[in-house]
């Protein structure tokens, strides 16, 4: 089972690394039969659901699980989705190259929003590519040169009309920006393909396996991908037959239990009274996680 509503797609032949965006775009143009300068999907989706149920269209089954995540997100918005202003990683457009280049090597980003003054005065963005060219090169560095344009949308937006809108334009960042012209937030393009095929691994990412630890006041520190079976091996069950049946993974089960992906800093309470505490997610993943045991009396002081 998927720890979310949207299912994970392997990384197969149909969706590899080097040619995902490509598959997708290709993909989308041919089920929603789209011209490639056409960003509008208004009167597509209800025949792409059409074209789901049906039992002998040709698709293999991750192709499915793809359609499955589409419709799934249909009436996503950005602002569902987005990296929120207090996440985004910028640079001033006086920057020096050592300044830019430690950025890139600190946050492991590929593109970064480039700006005059403040956050709320974005000029567009600088790709790694051309900061390496500069590298390379004799002439005086001017940050200016090397930026390139970026979209600025409303929070309403939807996600797929966005995706479809950035392949069009071959833009890979926007902006999300209020009624006042204020920076909300931000997505690339690889955030609305990890909408719907799951979390891209590139070659920043570390493939390690879920981990726990147990803390001196007898709470346990836990990675939310980590197995539920795996955790009730060590400290014993609590989670219900129905929930070990339907959610594999500690995430999973916080995700069940509040509806949703919940802020850092949230609790979740479990009908067994085990308490789960939110250390780390972003707008679509649960990423770490405190368990309070029953029993456990010196839990955090701030929970009530």
């Amino acid at each position: 089972m998927s720890n979310s509503k949207i299912d994970q797609v392997s990384n197969s032949n149909f969706f590899n690394k080097v040619g995902v965006l490509q598959k997708i775009n290709s993909f989308l143009t041919r089920v929603f039969n789209l011209p490639k300068d056409e960003p509008s999907i208004e009167g597509k989706l209800e025949e792409l659901i059409d074209l789901q149920a049906e039992s002998d269209v040709g698709i293999d089954e991750e192709q499915r699980t793809l359609i499955e995540n589409i419709i799934y997100l249909r009436d996503k918005t950005i602002a569902d989705v987005m990296v929120p202003r207090a996440d985004i990683v910028a640079i001033e457009i006086e920057s020096m190259l050592d300044d830019l280049i430690k950025l890139i090597n600190k946050e492991a980003h590929s593109r970064v929003p480039v700006f005059q003054k403040s956050l709320d005065d974005v000029v567009g963005m600088v790709h790694i590519k051309d900061i390496i060219s500069e590298q390379k090169s004799n002439k005086l560095f001017n940050l200016g040169d090397i930026v390139r344009p970026v979209l600025f949308v409303a929070p309403s937006m939807h996600v797929l009309e966005l995706l479809l809108e950035m392949r069009a334009k071959r833009t890979h960042m926007a902006l999300v920006v209020d009624e006042f012209g204020g920076v909300d937030g931000l997505l690339t393009i690889e955030d609305l393909v990890e909408e719907i095929v799951g979390e891209i691994e590139d070659e920043h990412d570390i493939n390690e396996e879920p981990v726990w630890e147990k803390m001196v006041d007898g709470s346990i520190n836990a990675d939310a991908r980590l197995e539920i079976s795996t955790f009730e091996a060590q400290f014993g069950q609590f989670v219900t037959e129905e929930e070990r049946l339907e959610i594999d993974t500690l995430g999973g089960l916080v995700f069940s239990l509040a509806g949703r992906v919940p802020l850092r800093g949230e609790l979740v309470k479990h009908s067994s009274g085990v308490e789960i505490e939110i250390l780390e997610a972003d707008p679509r993943r649960i990423r770490k996680l405190r368990i309070y045991l029953v029993g456990n009396k010196e839990k955090n002081p701030n929970i009530s």
